[in-house]
């Protein structure tokens, strides 16, 4: 569901896409003034785990949701009610991400979608729940469900003051990606997320300031100790101050501070991050739209221990429509991920590069590229991966979708039993009321 398609874009909804923040159900819990993607358990605030992006990378380049069906609500006691299903039938050959001796299985999805959605003149409100049944016909112990529930809202007290907060939980198996590939257990943790950003000033004034804050929370529910150590609480808060430069066009500057705390007694993992970051926000300048920040970013361990770092950071959003029917998108990020498979701290660049085409009103396509450098730190490990789509999606009506996808996905790690190559061949069908 698109702007468009709540009505409160029109009022509240035009405060987010005015600074940049887009507020739609297609997104997940991205931090409050960060709409990236769903977090990482391993990672930090903002970023997702690789075997998610993939999936979320092939889905995107269905495209079954940005430019597909357009759903249709039901009116409940007051309340827009708005479901939606997306049937997949898709093959993976490599579903562990394994260099030797490789799973391949046939896998089939089902992933419901119920949206609650309410506003009122100066505020709205949305309740998401969505599960994904996920059957690894040659692997029963792959399989699994995972769950999704969502609550988010804009409130607009006046012309100046602004309030969005955000509430979720996720029950999540991963496939890919293992803390122990041998024991061939899906990594499964539960995720839970609260944030809320205070804005302060006009949308078409000179100066606006949002104040933000966010709360995760990380729990796994593997067999022994596997992923303990993974545990923690992480809190970020942050301060943006934006300046309008003209039009529809603002400089930004934004200071961020996160503190991840980890639940085993005794771990050496407890740090902070800090980033300083400038940039500027714009949309439809020269059939252009973006964000672009800058700055540095430092990672303090509290163990001596453990070795401080400091990196340039940033992260860049820019989408070019040459034509109401095409549109180029290109997504660059570099900044420090939480440590894994023993790495104190990961350095992460990744950048993604799309091309979305309507040819008619029934057949579009999309193609992408990604590729990512990781950097472990305090670890002799350095992975470098290389991914790409492409998806073609026929809309014979309003309410339905097919959609025909392929994605390849290499990483090259310096440690030889961490590289491996991986195809998944996707079908879908996404039907809505």
């Amino acid at each position: 569901m698109t702007h468009e398609k709540w009505p409160l874009a029109s009022a509240v909804g035009n405060c987010l896409r005015a600074i940049g923040l887009p507020f739609t159900t297609a997104s997940t819990d991205a931090v409050i003034g960060h709409p990236t993607t769903a977090i990482n358990p391993r990672k930090g605030f903002g970023t997702m785990k690789l075997s998610k992006i993939l999936t979320a990378s092939l889905a995107g380049t269905l495209s079954t949701a940005s430019w597909a069906t357009d759903p249709a609500s039901i009116d409940l006691a007051g309340f827009e009610f708005t479901p939606t299903l997306d049937l997949t039938e898709s093959y993976d050959d490599n579903y562990r991400g394994l260099r030797d001796g490789a799973g391949s299985s046939w896998v089939t999805s089902v992933n419901p979608k119920f949206l609650l959605s309410a506003e009122t003149r100066n505020s709205g409100y949305q309740l998401e729940y969505e599960f994904d049944d996920q059957t690894y016909h040659s692997d029963d112990r792959a399989s699994h469900t995972d769950h999704h529930l969502r609550f988010r809202s804009i409130l607009e007290f006046n012309s100046r003051n602004r309030l969005r907060w955000n509430l979720g939980y996720h029950r999540i198996e991963e496939t890919i990606d293992l803390a122990d590939p041998d024991d061939n257990e899906n990594d499964k943790y539960d995720r839970s997320v609260a944030g809320a950003t205070y804005s302060y000033g006009t949308l078409s004034g000179l100066n606006q300031l949002d104040f933000g804050i966010n709360r995760e929370g990380i729990r796994y529910r593997n067999s022994g100790d596997l992923n303990a150590d993974e545990e923690r609480d992480s809190t970020m808060f942050n301060t943006v101050w934006y300046h309008r430069l003209g039009g529809s066009t603002r400089s930004l500057v934004e200071l961020r501070h996160t503190d991840h705390d980890y639940v085993r007694s005794g771990s050496n993992r407890d740090s902070t991050n800090d980033a300083a970051l400038f940039g500027a926000t714009w949309e439809a300048t020269a059939k252009t739209s973006g964000t672009l920040r800058l700055g540095a970013e430092r990672k303090n361990f509290d163990s001596n221990t453990r070795e401080d770092y400091t990196s340039p950071m940033w992260e860049v959003g820019v989408a070019w429509e040459p034509r109401t029917y095409s549109v180029v998108k290109l997504n660059t990020r570099r900044a420090f991920d939480e440590g894994d498979d023993g790495a104190s701290t990961v350095q992460d660049t990744t950048t993604r590069l799309s091309w979305e085409h309507e040819w008619s009103a029934f057949i579009r396509t999309d193609l992408d590229y990604r590729y990512s450098e990781r950097d472990y730190k305090a670890i002799e490990r350095q992975d470098d991966r290389t991914s790409y789509g492409l998806g073609v999606t026929y809309s014979p009506d309003r309410w339905v979708d097919v959609s025909l996808g392929y994605r390849h996905t290499e990483n090259d790690s310096s440690v030889r039993e961490k590289s491996y190559d991986r195809n998944i061949y996707q079908l879908s069908l996404s039907l809505s009321l």
